[in-house]
């Protein structure tokens, strides 16, 4: 049996023209907030606070980063300042007790011996690491 397997599943559909659904409703909550504050502001106000809600609804409608709606970076920031953080692992350094201590007196010398390595021990290591 053939299954078909769909692909680009991560585009969404386009339902007017060259727009998504969510991009016509920002678009449409932006129309309807021009038409409001344009019935209630002054010309020059209103000019004003049209740039500026066409910017945000703009941007929340087409600027996508991190190949992500802008609402969706909006979002995870406001949850990140508002949920708690949670900390998977943390290290308590009340239960640990010490072991052993080391103590160094300064009359004690310490003595350190080099391994020397004869011909003997080097074949017998090249023998061990050349084997398969």
């Amino acid at each position: 049996m053939l299954f078909n397997v769909p692909q680009f599943i991560d585009i969404e559909d386009k339902i007017v023209g060259p727009l998504t659904a969510k991009q016509l409703g920002w678009l449409g909550i932006a129309g309807v907030l021009l038409l409001i504050f344009w019935g209630t502001l002054t010309f020059s106000t209103f000019v004003f606070v049209a740039i500026i809600t066409l910017g945000i609804f703009g941007a929340l409608a087409f600027y996508r980063p991190y190949n992500q709606p802008l609402s969706n970076l909006i979002m995870s920031g406001i949850n990140y300042f508002i949920k708690p953080k949670v900390y998977v692992w943390k290290r308590y350094y009340d239960n640990i007790k010490a072991t052993s201590q080391v103590s160094v007196h300064p009359k004690e010398e310490v003595i350190i011996r080099k391994k020397v390595l004869d011909n003997k021990k080097i074949e017998e290591l090249t023998k061990i690491l050349n084997q398969k």
